[in-house]
């Protein structure tokens, strides 16, 4: 049957939705069991992380942090600090503090911290035989940046090293071998490689639960014209999710399955569950925003964003929305003028070197700066360095307002080649080749 053929279409939709209710019953669970135990510390402490996301390890790169004063993640991080200046070659703690460093970039949209992790990592950057946790830091560290192939070089690596683990092996072996796996199956999608990312997931039998398993494949079944199976398998096995935090993950995998696959509905009931489990969750407010925007409601996204101004990926969604409102700088949703602050961050990113942000630098210059042409050419060199869905949508959008729609080539292939669903992408797609053969 024809992967976009109305009757798959209809019988995907009503198996996403079903998926998305079953989903929130079962995460209720998890709500019940934080109000009766206390969150903060347990979402400080998750087994999985998100390599957005990459994923698992206990004291984990997933480790959320709130406010300082509050957090206790926050304050360990502060203990950390001050203990690493008095033995600065004290691995473990180096390990530890890093991972914080990891998630705070995350959380914030911050690419500072990656430096910061970095640094915390100075003894055993450049050595080609650290030990397996340094490896995987310097490796998700890489892929965080977009250097996916420095990334993939120290995965695999990695795996060589301690491949032969299995059930009954040594369980710390064993976890880092599935955060491994996990991580270059990331990688390996941004990079458009499903078959070698799924053939990936595969080798995580043995080595960790049928919902990470489930969880790893998700996003690439998705990617490949296969949204609704890849949520009914994950749904199936979400009880097995370990805590909170997993519980939130297949939630954000869902939703983002959901959306590509034209349920939105099905997709904001999910985020907004996912930020009662997991208020911190950037990722997933700012997925929130960019629904909210795409759904004609930029009224609601100030109040999702207030107070979280100085994660990077959010104030740009403030900014979309004053722009979208016709809000200047100044104006009451932004406060202190959200376009003229993203605008100087993105510059005091570029002078540090960064580019990890050239999507979203992308957004920005059309929708906000009305710049297409600029627009265009960042997407174009965000296009040469990852291919996911997000990519696609930038390049897309900003070759059809260039009046360039040859420039979007790479991308109409790669929509074609993947048999995605997605009917905003279709959408785009079908405007640019009406424009080249009307040009």
């Amino acid at each position: 049957m024809p992967i976009g053929s109305d009757r798959f279409q209809r019988r995907a939709a009503g198996t996403l939705i079903g998926v998305t209710f079953a989903l929130i019953a079962a995460g209720a669970t998890w709500e019940r069991t934080r109000r009766h135990q206390g969150e903060d510390r347990e979402m400080a402490t998750a087994s999985f992380l998100r390599a957005d996301g990459a994923r698992p390890d206990d004291d984990a790169v997933v480790a959320r942090v709130p406010p300082r004063a509050a957090d206790p993640a926050a304050r360990d991080a502060d203990r950390l600090s001050a203990q690493l200046r008095r033995t600065p070659r004290d691995r473990d703690v180096a390990v530890r503090l890093a991972r914080i460093d990891l998630q705070a970039a995350r959380d914030r949209s911050d690419p500072r911290f990656l430096g910061r992790a970095e640094a915390v990592l100075a003894p055993w950057w450049s050595d080609a035989g650290a030990a397996p946790e340094v490896v995987l830091l310097r490796a998700t560290i890489r892929q965080a940046r977009h250097e996916f192939d420095a990334a993939l070089a120290d995965l695999d690596h990695l795996v060589s090293s301690i491949g032969s683990v299995r059930d009954g092996a040594a369980s710390a072996s064993a976890s880092l071998l599935a955060q491994a796996l996990v991580t270059r199956a990331v990688v390996l999608g941004v990079k458009a490689r499903y078959a070698e990312a799924l053939a990936t997931c595969a080798r995580l039998d043995g080595l960790a639960s049928p919902f990470v398993q489930a969880a790893c494949r998700a996003p690439l079944l998705g990617l490949t014209g296969h949204a609704a199976n890849a949520a009914a398998e994950l749904a199936g096995v979400l009880g097995q999710a370990a805590g909170p935090s997993e519980a939130a993950w297949g939630r954000v995998l869902l939703a983002e399955l959901a959306r590509s696959d034209g349920d939105e509905r099905g997709a904001e009931t999910l985020l907004r569950s996912v930020l009662r489990l997991a208020p911190s969750d950037g990722a997933a407010r700012a997925a929130l925003c960019d629904l909210l925007l795409d759904a004609g409601r930029a009224r609601e996204v100030p109040p999702l964003v207030r107070g979280r101004e100085d994660d990077d990926g959010l104030l740009l969604r403030l900014a979309l929305a004053d722009a979208t409102l016709g809000n200047g700088a100044g104006a009451p949703s932004s406060g202190a003028g959200a376009g003229a602050r993203v605008a100087a961050r993105f510059a005091a990113s570029r002078e540090r070197g960064d580019t990890v942000h050239r999507r979203e630098e992308s957004r920005f210059a059309l929708h906000v700066e009305h710049d297409p042409a600029r627009a265009l050419r960042l997407a174009v060199a965000n296009w040469d360095v990852q291919r996911e869905p997000a990519d696609a949508r930038a390049l897309l959008e900003a070759a059809l307002a260039a009046g360039a729609p040859a420039r979007a080539r790479p991308a109409l292939d790669w929509l074609d080649a993947t048999g995605s669903t997605c009917p905003r992408l279709r959408a785009l797609a079908a405007a640019l080749r009406a424009a080249g053969s009307a040009s």
